[in-house]
């Protein structure tokens, strides 16, 4: 190839790249999406760890949702205070009071005090496992099954498998609710940080059946509800609730639980 030709075709390669590279431009303005600069502020000042604890794609969308009104200010539950009180600001609006909240498992039923009827041997995943006979190896058909399928929804690395329970590390936990998704037995639920009394059972059967099965379940007697002067805890369908607006944290529920099954953090 002569000199001329290389130079004609370096010039066309030239020309093609330096036409394409104008029309590119004038499209990315002409076709710009207008974004408003409040979105990319409330962005700037989120986590960024696109959790979707908030129920949203991340956090671009809970962004989006703010600016649009469709969610609250306070709508992150990674950052918590701090961060809805940034967002209140670029948004001209109050924050309201914000209160934090952590993942609470309710099951006390471990290795040695819950009872197992078969070995599992197949996919060491919960979601797996309650598809198996009776929802699972152990008698309690409403225990942790001890898989870790909430482990491996966590992006916080908030909770782990104790002697064949999950157990969540309080101060780690940002309440993101993927533990609560992922776990088939619906034994996790968000409640208040500030909570100090805890009723570690999810058992609804009647107390001969449950004692067979596990030797720290709820069976129901009333005996915490009796006493409760605060009216604060509830026994429905053979299991116990607290109230968490009403409980005073005084610990006689958990004195008088036959069971221990009352727990005071």
């Amino acid at each position: 190839m002569s000199v001329t030709g290389i130079i004609i075709a370096a010039v066309v390669v030239g020309g093609t790249g330096l036409f394409i590279g104008v029309f590119l431009g004038i499209a990315g303005k002409k076709f710009a999406v207008e974004v408003d600069e409040r979105e990319e502020a409330i962005l700037e000042v989120l986590p960024g760890n696109n959790c979707g604890g908030c129920g949203y794609a991340g956090c671009s969308g809970l962004a989006a949702a703010i600016v649009a009104g469709e969610a609250e200010v306070g709508g992150c539950p990674v950052g918590g205070a701090p961060v809805a009180d940034k967002i209140s600001k670029i948004m001209g609006v109050e924050a309201g009071a914000q209160e934090r909240k952590v993942a609470f498992v309710k099951c006390a039923g471990t290795c040695e005090k819950a009872k197992t009827e078969y070995e599992y041997f197949g996919v060491k995943d919960c979601v797996m496992a309650s598809q198996m006979q009776d929802g699972g190896s152990k008698s309690c058909a409403f225990g942790c099954l001890g898989y870790g399928s909430c482990v491996d929804a966590c992006p916080f690395d908030a909770i782990h498998i104790v002697d064949g329970i999950a157990v969540v590390d309080k101060e780690a936990c940002k309440a993101c609710g993927k533990c609560v998704a992922a776990c088939p037995k619906h034994l996790i639920e968000l409640i208040p940080y500030k909570q100090q009394t805890f009723v570690q059972c999810n058992s609804n059967e009647k107390g001969k059946a449950l004692m067979e099965a596990c030797q720290v379940g709820c069976i129901g007697c009333r005996l915490c509800e009796k006493n409760c002067e605060a009216g604060a805890i509830t026994v429905n369908n053979f299991l116990a609730h607290i109230d968490a607006d009403k409980c005073t944290n005084c610990g006689v529920c958990a004195e008088k639980c036959p069971r221990k099954i009352i727990k005071l953090s």
